[in-house]
């Protein structure tokens, strides 16, 4: 019988000792920088492969006014 309690009393002390580290907020700051991160890099390489795309536009435009420029005068 009393190996049965003592077992239970530390299954009681593990317990509430892994509630305890879950409870700790101490590395909650850690991952929330990791995640802002992430987020902020992956909407940099978002807008990097849209800006990618419309470059080539982007220059045929200007070298189209800029020859329309030089043309015209």
């Amino acid at each position: 019988m009393k190996f049965i309690i003592a077992m239970q009393n530390k299954l009681d002390a593990a317990r509430n000792a892994a509630f305890n580290l879950l409870k700790k907020k101490e590395g909650q700051n850690t991952v929330e920088y990791i995640i802002m991160l992430a987020v902020v890099v992956g909407i940099a390489l978002a807008v990097g492969a849209l800006v990618k795309k419309m470059m080539p536009e982007v220059f045929e435009n200007v070298k189209s006014k800029i020859i329309g420029g030089v043309n015209a005068e």
